[in-house]
């Protein structure tokens, strides 16, 4: 169940950042800082779960780097960011890491 929280905890942290993204328009400034709020606290919370049974190394590897590659897949699916084949690459060797650590454990 711990991986579970673990990967609910990842994706949850997809979300502040996106709602920091949305804070930045006037008009949709509090939206966006109450979508951050709510996310980095159930972000924190499942986090706080997955790690009554995983280590603190292991989770915050793995919760970071579904944050980070979640956040760079938003940012370029719905934002317009930069997209190249070394960012991609870059992305998947995150996964790969990501994958690695929960093989290991």
């Amino acid at each position: 169940m711990s991986w579970i929280y673990l990967l609910l905890a990842g994706l949850f942290e997809i979300g502040w950042p996106v709602g920091l993204k949305i804070s930045q328009m006037p008009e949709t400034r509090w939206v966006g800082i109450a979508l951050a709020i709510f996310f980095m606290t159930l972000s924190g919370v499942f986090l706080w779960l997955a790690q009554r049974e995983i280590p603190i190394g292991t989770a915050y590897a793995v919760w970071t780097g579904i944050g980070a590659a979640g956040t760079f897949m938003v940012g370029v699916f719905f934002f317009g960011d930069a997209a190249s084949l070394m960012r991609y690459l870059g992305v998947a060797l995150i996964i790969a890491g990501v994958a690695t650590l929960k093989l290991a454990s």
